[in-house]
């Protein structure tokens, strides 16, 4: 695998591994992760990829941004960090490509936004959600999660705080499958077959039709999602309500996990 210390990547055949890799803080997104996820998107889509896969190292596959270092962050610089996470997001949804995600144990915030930003997405036994930008004010991710599990569902979840389990991400089609820990090299290979058993250019036009029949929301809708969730973040004080939340709730930001 190449990549950075901090995301490996792997590429093989028109399809590229990516693996977030900082499981000592349960893969939590700091700055030079989020740039370098971003730079394999936009490199996937010019090399024309069959499929990407995200998937994490450790027992949690991504419990949102890296705030460990809050303190050292002012509203705005935590503006252009989300700024610079929902166009890696957009870019991921939009890629002209399937897109996998693997979660397993927690996805908390950016990380549960980058679960739903996948088109095919699977977990392993454990997995949980929560969404908790609104607890300080930031909309981030709302219309890709009410894409997939409906507006009331969504709008339950976010405003009610709630935790979603696996059966319930099973249930509402947040995750379409369940795999075993032991499946896990036998399903991708199987997607992998799936991804590579027709002709580039076929390939890439039935996954762009079928894809614009999934959402109707395209680059207007991905604008709007820009510029609210720009509002949400320009109110003074982010860095103020975010600190509040995370003491009130060390569970859902921890600054470590094995």
């Amino acid at each position: 695998m190449s990549g950075t210390e901090d995301l490996f990547v792997g590429r093989a055949d028109g399809v590229v591994r990516l693996r977030l890799n900082r499981p000592e803080v349960g893969n939590a997104l700091n700055p030079g992760l989020i740039a370098a996820l971003t730079r394999e998107v936009e490199e996937a889509r010019r090399s024309c990829a069959r499929l990407m896969i995200v998937e994490s190292s450790g027992r949690n596959f991504c419990t949102g941004f890296d705030l460990s270092r809050l303190q050292e962050e002012t509203d705005d610089t935590l503006l252009a960090r989300f700024v610079r996470i929902e166009y890696c997001l957009q870019a991921i949804k939009n890629a002209p490509f399937p897109t996998l995600a693997i979660a397993r144990g927690r996805a908390i915030g950016a990380g549960a936004d980058l679960f739903c930003a996948c088109a095919i997405r699977w977990i392993l036994p454990g997995s949980s959600f929560v969404f908790p930008g609104a607890n300080f004010g930031l909309v981030l991710g709302t219309s890709r999660l009410a894409e997939i599990v409906g507006a009331a569902t969504a709008a339950e979840w976010i405003m009610g705080g709630a935790t979603v389990d696996a059966q319930s991400a099973l249930e509402s089609g947040l995750a379409m499958k369940q795999i075993g820990y032991e499946d896990i090299e036998r399903a991708v290979s199987s997607e992998t077959a799936r991804a590579c058993r027709l002709d580039s250019s076929t390939h890439q036009s039935i996954w762009m039709a079928a894809a614009s029949a999934r959402s109707v929301r395209g680059e207007t809708g991905d604008g709007f999602d820009m510029l609210r969730l720009i509002a949400s973040a320009s109110q003074v004080g982010l860095k103020e309500r975010i600190a509040s939340y995370r003491t009130a709730s060390q569970s859902i930001w921890p600054v470590t996990s094995p």
